[in-house]
């Protein structure tokens, strides 16, 4: 059951896919459609999952379950890495590269594979202060304190140079 994403309580569960490259308008509105449709419809074991999502800087897709509702199964986060795949293939984009990071420089956000990031850290263009995207988090509250963080608040960090 689709919930609008500031309804949800802040222990919501969520998870963040990060896109390889920036989505346009149109894109952002026909993935919105599909996973409207998605959460609609998603389910634990029959029962209503009370979710929502909401796609970030045309480049961050992040789901949400309200697990004082009802919570999620194995079958239900199948489900969802699912639609995802449905996505990838149907927008020619990577939503599901663990190996990229993303940071910001000034407004533009760079996503980088790990390797290009740690090269970047060794030439100073990244530093402790560069806001970077931990999709690591796992809850709401987090997304609002921790997933744009400075690097050295984030996992990020032992990338660092000292």
């Amino acid at each position: 059951m689709f919930i609008e994403f500031d309804m949800l309580a802040d222990s919501s569960r969520v998870w963040v896919y990060q896109a390889d490259r920036t989505l346009n308008q149109s894109e952002v509105d026909q993935i919105s459609e599909y996973l409207r449709n998605f959460v609609n419809n998603w389910k634990r074991h029959g029962d209503d999952l009370s979710a929502a999502f909401k796609i970030e800087y045309n480049q961050f897709i992040i789901l949400a379950v309200d697990e004082n509702v009802n919570e999620v199964s194995g079958c239900s986060i199948d489900s969802s890495v699912h639609i995802i795949k449905e996505i990838e293939k149907a927008f020619d984009v990577d939503l599901l590269n663990k190996m990229k990071v993303s940071f910001k420089d000034g407004t533009n956000i760079n996503t980088v594979d790990l390797n290009d990031f740690k090269k970047y850290v060794a030439a100073n263009k990244i530093n402790a202060n560069t806001i970077v995207f931990n999709n690591m988090i796992n809850s709401k509250a987090d997304l609002a304190s921790a997933w744009e963080v400075e690097a050295n608040k984030s996992w990020h960090a032992k990338f660092l140079v000292s």
